[in-house]
């Protein structure tokens, strides 16, 4: 194991539970921040109703989240400053399929009023897109579940806020293990192949959908698709 990778030093994990899979239009209900013990969580009451999809994955109902839940102009701003101060001290953040929950929080942070995140200075760690390039090849899924099972991460209690951050820390710092010449590589470094990596892959995808007959775009923006 490399001794002084990014993958031995602090990370910040990060999650959100929403009312749906769109960036630009679905809100967030729960969201999580992990910070080696500690923990920060949050029911955030979106104002909409939860599709009953959405229930089905995390568990929480609208009316759960109107009796349960704070205003997102109380709860966004605090999730703001973990990441802003993040950014600051250098410490990345690491957040499965980071594309979504960002470009979400970022939408979310606008739709409010609220001062946005300094995207630019943070630096962010995918185990989605590091395992899609080491291990490009490998069948099967790739949900959160099944790469922490191929690096033998442990998951329970999976779509709740903080054990899907949890795993992503884990599983971030398993991948840096496992190919040290991802944990060799500098954050700064880091974030910009990853930008890279995923958009070639998105291109990869959207020539296999086209071959498919399906005329789709797949956005190759990371972390944000703003």
């Amino acid at each position: 194991m490399i001794a002084d990778g990014w993958h031995t030093g602090p990370l910040l994990g990060f999650d959100t539970e929403t009312t749906g899979v769109t960036g630009a239009e679905d809100r967030i209900v729960t969201a999580a921040v992990v910070d080696g013990a500690d923990v920060s969580t949050w029911l955030i009451d979106p104002g909409v109703e939860i599709p009953a999809e959405a229930t089905r994955i995390h568990g929480i109902t609208t009316q759960h989240a109107r009796d349960h839940g704070v205003a997102p102009h109380l709860a966004l701003p605090e999730i703001a400053r973990i990441l802003v101060k993040a950014a600051e001290e250098r410490i990345p953040v690491v957040a499965y399929r980071a594309g979504f929950d960002l470009t979400l929080l970022a939408y979310e942070l606008e739709r409010h009023g609220l001062e946005p995140v300094p995207w630019n200075r943070l630096y962010v760690i995918d185990p989605f897109v590091l395992d899609k390039k080491c291990d490009k090849w490998r069948k099967g899924k790739r949900t959160l579940s099944a790469v922490c099972e191929q690096y033998g991460v442990a998951l329970s209690h999976a779509h709740s806020a903080v054990a899907d951050a949890t795993a992503a820390v884990a599983l971030a710092r398993a991948i840096g293990a496992r190919y040290p010449k991802i944990a060799q590589m500098s954050l700064g470094e880091l974030h910009v192949s990853q930008m890279g990596w995923h958009a070639d892959d998105a291109a990869s995808l959207e020539a296999y959908l086209r071959r498919q007959g399906r005329d789709e775009t797949v956005d190759r923006r990371w972390p944000l698709q703003l």
